[in-house]
């Protein structure tokens, strides 16, 4: 009687251990972020959202950011690491559009999900899909509003635009361009300049700029630390007030700047959403296998407190419910 009732009992035990066993949850998903830099606002605000997404999502966030914007091999590093390390999806910002490639491709190869958040490789293609913002968009709303905004007056116009061979700065000159209905080489496009999106570089770019076209009167900025090193090189020549600057990213700073009359206008983007989206696909993927593809648009705004018949427009207020950084 004895071995039968100890017999019953394990047996009661395997089925509880089995019934247990087929309530505990699939093994955790694992998914990996890699953006430029980690002490851009923009990325920093990225990553938040990565992280809160995850933590909503159940899965395991892996992180990593270039030591500087154009840090590929760093970037590449991340990748085998991530890769390795059995991430099934991996969200990124490339920092080189083309070396990062051969890179993508491997971890394609290994079964990993690879989806571009902000900026597109090149080819797009190269991965699953691109989570960003229409940057040509971006472009054309600020380039609309600042034909508006001259209302009739003869432009003569600086471009402070990023780096060449870099896509968000390509798409970005060139939609401002085609919204203030003008193409490449127009001769009121009085001086160009690069400046990697930086401030300080910013300010020597449009120093040269004012040496080359002293009535200069419109600054395009590919990103708003740019358009506030044009202001400050416009505000050491008293130049400031008799120039329209309008840049691209609607972080709390530039929309703080718009507020106060330093950028005329610029065009707000989502890295918060931008992230969100892609844990949420690259979750997705490793639960069901259904893979994320092509272009999606996280939407862009143009932020302004002195709107332009025909442009369609937020305010500041609205700017600062709706952006990122401090």
């Amino acid at each position: 009687m004895k071995t039968k009732g100890l017999a019953a009992v394990c047996a009661l035990c395997f089925v509880a251990s089995l019934a247990h066993g087929a309530e505990q949850p699939a093994e955790q998903p694992v998914v990996g972020l890699i953006t430029k830099t980690d002490t851009n606002p923009f990325f920093v605000k990225m990553k938040q959202g990565a992280e809160m997404a995850a933590k909503k999502d159940g899965a395991k966030l892996m992180t990593a950011a270039g030591k500087f914007d154009g840090d590929n091999a760093t970037q590449v590093t991340a990748i085998e690491n991530m890769t390795t390390a059995g991430a099934r999806a991996i969200l990124l910002t490339p920092s080189d559009t083309r070396a990062i490639v051969p890179a993508v491709k491997k971890a394609r190869a290994a079964g990993v999900l690879v989806i571009a958040l902000d900026t597109p490789t090149e080819p797009q293609e190269a991965t699953d899909a691109l989570f960003a913002t229409d940057n040509f968009r971006a472009g054309v709303l600020i380039g609309e509003y600042a034909k508006a905004a001259m209302a009739g007056k003869q432009a003569k116009i600086a471009t402070l635009d990023l780096a060449p061979g870099i896509t968000v700065g390509k798409l970005r000159h060139d939609g401002f361009l085609s919204g203030f209905g003008i193409k490449e080489g127009d001769p009121i496009i009085v001086c160009s300049a690069d400046t990697r999106g930086d401030q300080a570089k910013g300010q020597t770019a449009m120093e040269n700029c004012l040496q080359k076209a002293p009535d200069l009167n419109v600054v395009y900025t590919i990103n708003e630390p740019a358009a506030v090193g044009a202001y400050q090189a416009l505000k050491a020549t008293g130049k400031a007030k008799g120039v329209l600057i309008v840049s691209v990213d609607g972080g709390c700073v530039g929309v703080k700047n718009v507020k106060a009359g330093i950028i005329a206008a610029t065009s707000q983007q989502y890295p918060l959403k931008m992230a969100e989206m892609g844990v949420g696909a690259g979750v997705e993927y490793a639960r069901s296998g259904k893979k994320a593809s092509g272009y999606t648009d996280t939407g862009v705004t143009l932020i302004t407190d002195k709107p332009m018949p025909g442009v369609a427009s937020k305010d500041a207020k609205y700017g600062l419910d709706n952006c990122w950084g401090k």
